[in-house]
């Protein structure tokens, strides 16, 4: 069972296994994204539009709401900063789990974040920003993940990125190549890109309407099997640490 899902998260890894975690991180960005729609009201990977919300807050002089987004900008760049701090520090340790850390720090901040989400009704004013800060941090830990992972070829929850690239690689697909005189290189698109993206968008979207069926259907249960998948892409690297830990004597490096 674990033999396929064990390589998501090694520190050996190929494009294929990047692109399989980022598919799965995208499912669970969109699932995320999605139920905070529902649970405040707004979009939390959506960094280039809270940028946007503080400047019109700014000009506007609602200080509070331009406060608001400030804190879940910095929220994010948190996360991807935890997210940085662990995988270096799993990584001096020689840990094999070293990739996985932000990813269980993400499961229990989106069991976190179910909590929140069953105290809100009673305490709205408290809940809604830790929420919003929450769901950023999510954000920011997650994206940095495969960020770091795959070398910045992927990341799972900027779709404006992903759309672009698309389109770009679409554009040089319908070129028309005509030759004058001297044979100028053709203008050739990456099919391999156009389908990492796709996927990736597709991921994203699924995930999506899942969160939102999940949300609607379920409520803040619907975090508990998100953060179940994300525990089962880490166990077997966890596991195996557990088992070095206990085989021999533990010396940390620093």
């Amino acid at each position: 069972m674990f033999t396929p899902i064990r390589g998501f998260t090694s520190l050996q890894r190929t494009p294929q296994t990047d692109l399989k975690l980022g598919t799965v991180l995208a499912f669970v960005a969109g699932a995320a994204n999605a139920g905070g729609l529902l649970a405040v009201g707004q979009y939390t990977s959506h960094m280039t539009g809270i940028v946007s919300s503080v400047a019109d807050h700014l000009v506007l002089g609602n200080m509070a709401l331009a406060l608001a987004g400030l804190g879940a900008l910095l929220s994010f760049v948190l996360g991807a900063m935890t997210t940085a701090w662990l995988v270096n520090w799993g990584m001096r340790q020689q840990l094999r789990s070293a990739y996985g850390l932000p990813l269980l720090l993400e499961a229990l901040a989106l069991l976190l974040f179910g909590l929140f989400g069953a105290a809100m009704d009673h305490y709205t004013a408290v809940f809604i920003p830790l929420t919003v800060v929450l769901l950023c941090f999510i954000m920011g830990l997650q994206n940095a993940v495969i960020t770091k992972i795959s070398h910045a070829v992927i990341r799972t929850t900027h779709v404006t990125g992903l759309l672009t690239d698309l389109g770009i690689e679409l554009g040089k697909l319908l070129y028309i190549n005509r030759h004058h005189g001297d044979d100028p290189q053709p203008v050739r698109a990456n099919r391999a890109k156009m389908r990492v993206h796709s996927q990736l968008i597709v991921g994203f979207f699924v995930g999506g309407l899942a969160g939102a069926l999940g949300f609607k259907h379920l409520g803040y249960a619907s975090t508990v099997p998100l953060a179940a998948l994300l525990v089962l892409l880490v166990m077997r690297p966890v596991l195996d640490d557990w088992q070095r830990w206990v085989a021999g004597p533990h010396r940390p490096r620093r």
